[in-house]
């Protein structure tokens, strides 16, 4: 009795000054149960409060950040062996991927517009970086063949948006246009990263938008969709 008496001074002791019930029990070997019934009444001063609140944080912080990098490891090892899936890339691979590439983002001819030019819009670097190769390799198209334009909004860095588009396609770019319509308060596109979207036109290309139109149909046919 007098060792659980001692016990129970000291937990109630540690308490007071701001001791979480984990590093009471252990510095008490006693179970958790009997440690709530001893502390149930025991009142903690405010700076040992303010204390033990910290503590609690600084341990959701770390554990956070622990998940946070499982998560970045995780993700970074499914990305490599989804790239190891992929391996070499033949012509006619990059054919398909161009053409289904257009099929989303490309200008198609219409009933009530059947001279539709050839034009490619996006973002994405990267996806225009592949567009542009894919006119140049698969159309067999040279520069001259192609105009550059940037749709940005007015608010945006103009002259920083044609920088970063003709280092990335070493070209000219033609012209910039900006979008006329208020942006909404809660776009994203308001950072550094933004350079507007990049359009690409051929000229002279009705008959490629059609060719195009026809490995798009051929790809529909046989996959049966």
């Amino acid at each position: 009795m007098l060792k659980k008496e001692t016990e129970k001074q000291l937990a109630i002791q540690l308490r007071q000054q701001g001791l979480t019930y984990a590093e009471i029990m252990s510095k008490v070997n006693i179970a958790k149960s009997t440690l709530s019934v001893w502390l149930k009444d025991v009142g903690i001063a405010k700076p040992q409060t303010q204390k033990l609140t910290l503590r609690r944080k600084l341990a959701q912080i770390k554990a956070s950040e622990t998940c946070r990098n499982i998560r970045i490891e995780k993700e970074k090892d499914i990305i490599e062996l989804a790239k190891q899936e992929i391996g070499n890339i033949s012509k006619k691979e990059l054919k398909l991927i161009g053409a289904i590439l257009y099929w989303a983002e490309g200008s198609k001819q219409k009933k009530h517009n059947v001279s539709q030019r050839v034009s490619f819009g996006n973002y994405d670097p990267k996806m225009v970086l592949l567009f542009d190769r894919w006119l140049r390799e698969i159309c067999c198209l040279d520069t001259k063949d192609l105009v550059y334009c940037i749709y940005i909004h007015k608010t945006a860095d103009k002259e920083k948006a044609r920088l970063f588009w003709e280092k990335l396609l070493k070209v000219r770019i033609e012209k910039i246009y900006f979008k006329t319509h208020n942006p909404k308060t809660n776009r994203k596109n308001v950072d550094d990263d933004y350079n507007g979207l990049l359009r690409i036109d051929v000229s002279r290309s009705t008959d490629l938008n059609r060719k195009i139109n026809g490995w798009i149909q051929g790809i529909i046919e046989n996959l049966k969709i």
